[in-house]
């Protein structure tokens, strides 16, 4: 990991610094993945299979898993793993349904009734990565609030193996959370089927997931297509920053920088610092622990644009982080709640030494689907709210429109917008002479 002191750089080294490493790791990786939607989209089925065979290595005769495939790798879990799914999902219910958002209803003025309405969205698509390591764990971040929302139709895509058969755990977790149909499709495929739809694939409304660069710049491209489909965020390689003082202890920190290193070789940590000590303690944990990792190339790739930086204080430290906008964020310093106010940006927080970023994307009920690549700036992880629409409504009595009426016709009358403004007074006309002849 590259080590740098905040203050003795520039503004374009501290650019540099925070940069993301590059996510277009094949030439024209646009222009290819323009092409791969383009196919899915002509040939359907036909370019699905194709895709399948030549990426995943797989022949298939049928895209869908079968009850028979759901049974059998219900069979083939160890009862443990089984029940930790089953334990993690109904904690990430609880908080999701917590935090679940509530219709609303307010009286704005006399006669004036103003709400807010909840609807699921109809039909969703769900992205679970299996490239280098599958996700169970994902199936149930996106499942579980999908199934809180009520959408009527959950979709779920994630990529064969070699034997031509999804991961176990993850077609488990999909039956835990109650996934309607499951795809054995990956990349930017499997992006395009859900959002065009194929004979196999249902035509999906919003699509939800993380993804490799591939996966990222497929769900860029059909949601700025009015044809294709709304996405949740864009979601990125993993990322970690943590912030540490000098009573930090380095095992911790280096065990939660390599805990995202191994996710990819484009996953990056970086570790903030006051504590010159501290970081070359974590610096020799790091490669200590690293070596004894069974994913010790990737993490290895990873650390290679990864940073360890130096600032004078963990007030700055938080400043360094707001800029950044990590994906998480980790604060393992003393009294981290008092700092949890001056965080900005960021995805999800993990305060305290006792608090490993691993929680978040297993078992503590948070969800693990946030925004990456500094989208943390401007979105939210994934929530129930996320497969809801929220619809406004309004209702008026004439008394209602009485006390609101001038004033909306004096606004439209501002904008010249003289058809809004006699919509208005025309009813006010009635409701005049109504109480003339009476």
């Amino acid at each position: 990991m590259k080590r740098l002191v905040w203050n003795a750089l520039d503004e374009a080294g501290r650019e540099a610094a925070l940069a993301r490493p590059v996510q277009t790791h094949a030439v024209g990786l646009n222009e290819v993945v323009r092409r791969i939607v383009a196919e899915v989209r002509r040939h359907g089925d036909k370019a699905l299979l194709r895709f399948t065979a030549s990426y995943d290595r797989c022949e298939l005769e049928r895209l869908d898993v079968t009850p028979d495939e759901f049974k059998e790798a219900e069979a083939a879990l160890d009862p443990t793993l089984k029940a930790a799914i089953r334990e993690a999902a109904g904690r990430i219910d609880a908080f999701h349904r917590a935090a679940a958002p509530a219709a609303v209803a307010v009286e704005t003025a006399p006669g004036v009734r103003v709400e807010r309405v909840l609807r699921p969205i109809n039909r969703v698509g769900l992205y679970v990565p299996a490239g280098s390591a599958p996700l169970p764990s994902t199936a149930l971040m996106l499942g579980v609030p999908a199934r809180i929302a009520g959408c009527a139709e959950v979709v779920l895509c994630s990529p064969a193996r070699a034997d031509g058969r999804c991961d176990p755990a993850v077609l488990y977790a999909a039956r835990v959370v109650g996934v309607h149909r499951v795809f054995k499709l990956g990349g930017a495929q499997a992006i395009a089927a859900m959002a065009y739809g194929t004979a196999s694939v249902p035509r999906c409304d919003k699509l939800f997931g993380p993804g490799n660069a591939w996966v990222t710049e497929a769900k860029v491209q059909v949601s700025t297509d009015p044809r294709g489909a709304a996405i949740d965020m864009p979601a990125g390689p993993s990322e970690v920053l943590v912030v540490a003082d000098a009573l930090a202890e380095p095992a911790f920190v280096a065990a939660d920088l390599l805990s995202q290193a191994e996710h990819g070789l484009d996953s990056q940590v970086l570790l903030v610092s006051p504590s010159d000590a501290l970081l070359d303690a974590v610096a020799e944990e790091v490669e200590r622990q690293c070596a004894a990792l069974p994913r010790a190339g990737i993490a290895l790739g990873a650390l290679a644009h990864s940073r360890l930086i130096r600032v004078d204080s963990v007030a700055q430290a938080i400043e360094v982080s707001n800029r950044y906008a990590p994906e998480h964020l980790i604060l393992q310093v003393a009294e981290p709640r008092v700092w949890l106010a001056q965080v900005e940006c960021a995805g999800s927080v993990f305060l305290g030494a006792w608090t490993p970023e691993s929680v978040g994307d297993y078992a503590s009920g948070s969800n693990h689907v946030l925004p990456t690549y500094g989208y943390a700036r401007s979105h939210s992880g994934v929530s129930v709210a996320s497969f809801q629409k929220q619809i406004s409504v309004q209702e008026l009595t004439p008394e209602g429109l009485r006390a609101i009426g001038p004033c909306t016709a004096t606004l439209a009358a501002a904008e010249q917008l003289d058809a809004h403004r006699r919509a208005v007074t025309l009813r006010l006309a009635a409701l005049d002479a109504e109480v003339s002849l009476a």
